[in-house]
């Protein structure tokens, strides 16, 4: 069972929200909260698995109630605006991706199973997009990489699956997700959304995609 944690100041978007996530059989609401400081609260007391996390709340916002909650859960931030640099900041302070609040329903139960089994919602191009803008490259170097490292970085970090990159690079599943393993505890990255980060803030990725 996956166990949800909703923090949003709209009163009828958490309970759609909740309606929504309960209707699953692999899935749990285990708490609401209105503002970031409850968040924070709830989830160090009820240690969900995911977080659904809006940016612009009350008391707190998103982004320093994603930076407290640290590794108790995983963070899904939801909002209403697809190029907020309060995004980046909040993928920077720990969240594992973003959605926005138009997506369609089967959308966020897909992006909450997806980022309950350790994955990075990165896919969307709106998401790339975000961090091509508010990215500032050459900031953090890759000491220690490996050129395979960097090949499997610069994939991730252009949004391919493990399997993409396994055709792409002709190597098998178990070496591919060796190299990731090896890349997030090199760069002290907590997910992929962090390694794209890194990818983009160590000017191994620029805007122009090269």
């Amino acid at each position: 069972m996956i166990r949800v944690l909703i923090a949003d100041d709209q009163v009828l978007l958490r309970g759609s929200f909740r309606v929504l996530v309960d209707s699953e059989p692999d899935l749990s609401v285990v708490g609401e909260a209105g503002t970031g400081a409850r968040a924070v609260e709830l989830a160090l007391a009820t240690r969900p698995d995911v977080v659904l996390m809006d940016v612009r709340m009350p008391e707190m916002d998103g982004i320093e109630a994603t930076r407290r909650i640290g590794d108790v859960a995983r963070v899904l931030i939801v909002t209403m605006f697809d190029l907020d640099a309060y995004v980046y900041s909040a993928l920077r302070a720990g969240a594992s991706g973003f959605l926005l609040k138009d997506t369609p329903p089967a959308d966020l139960l897909a992006a909450i199973r997806l980022v309950a089994r350790g994955e990075a919602l990165l896919a969307p191009t709106v998401t790339r997009r975000l961090i091509e803008e508010f990215a500032r490259p050459a900031v953090r170097g890759l000491e220690g990489i490996t050129d395979r490292e960097r090949e499997v970085l610069t994939l991730i970090a252009r949004g391919l699956s493990n399997t993409e990159i396994t055709e792409r690079l002709h190597l098998s599943m178990a070496t591919v997700k060796t190299h990731i393993g090896r890349l997030l505890t090199k760069l002290d990255a907590r997910d992929r959304a962090q390694l794209v980060i890194a990818a983009y803030e160590s000017g191994l990725v620029v805007r122009s995609g090269a």
